[in-house]
């Protein structure tokens, strides 16, 4: 299927509307879970964070409302078809709250004492893996929220995928384990580090799906050994 074929099929001025709603409830969201649990504003770590990650996502939503809108539709659902998939997506519900609600009270009554420097080190190293999702997307203009095989799809194996099979979990994963640090708590790394495994579920799952729905998938895999982490798995 050709770009502007799937670009006709959105509603540019619907999409805005959708992009601007879920910007907006990104930050109160993020502000709430950070700010309410520490009882306080003055907690450097979560404006800090919440502008690492913030705006470079401002960045690729106008990016793509402009360039591929269909990419961000996409990007946008939410409501898995798999059950397994769906099952996974709740199990990281609680992971999530208890990773970023942490921080919040641990500021407050000050169970962690970190040093300035790891703190902005793991900021860094978000806003690295933000860029390397943000390749990701630029690379893989197939790439939903949800496992799902469309018309029109085929394999990518350039860019990070010439690597990996599953290079935007690869970026998410370590995205989510240095969060806890860029918010400056050590506590918080204990649910997050149940991330991973969830992970793994579904990056399994998924690729039964793709293997069985999206053509050249499996030869793709033969030549591309490495699922997440090159040399590892």
């Amino acid at each position: 299927m050709e770009k502007g074929a799937i670009e006709g099929t959105v509603d540019r001025a619907a999409l805005k509307r959708r992009v601007f709603a879920r910007y907006v409830l990104s930050l109160v969201a993020l502000a709430a879970i950070f700010f309410l649990p520490a009882g306080t504003l003055n907690y450097w770590q979560g404006w800090a964070y919440m502008a690492v990650l913030l705006l470079p996502m401002a960045v690729v939503m106008m990016l793509y409302l402009r360039k591929d809108p269909a990419l961000l539709e996409r990007r946008l659902r939410t409501k898995e078809k798999v059950r397994k998939q769906r099952a996974a997506v709740f199990l990281t519900y609680p992971v999530f709250f208890a990773t970023f609600l942490l921080p919040g009270l641990d500021r407050r009554w000050g169970w962690s004492s970190m040093p300035v420097w790891l703190t902005i080190a793991a900021d860094a190293i978000v806003l690295a893996c933000y860029l390397l999702f943000m390749r990701v997307l630029k690379e893989n203009r197939f790439l939903s929220r949800v496992v799902e095989v469309v018309p029109g799809q085929r394999v990518i194996d350039s860019g990070p995928y010439a690597k990996v099979r599953h290079p935007m979990y690869a970026a998410l994963i370590p995205l989510y384990l240095f969060s806890p640090l860029a918010l400056g708590s050590f506590w918080a790394l204990i649910p997050a580090a149940l991330l991973p495994p969830i992970i793994v579920f579904r990056i399994t799952n998924e690729e039964k799906l793709l293997s069985r729905e999206l053509c050249g998938y499996r030869k793709y895999a033969r030549r591309v050994h490495y699922r997440l982490i090159p040399k590892v798995w």
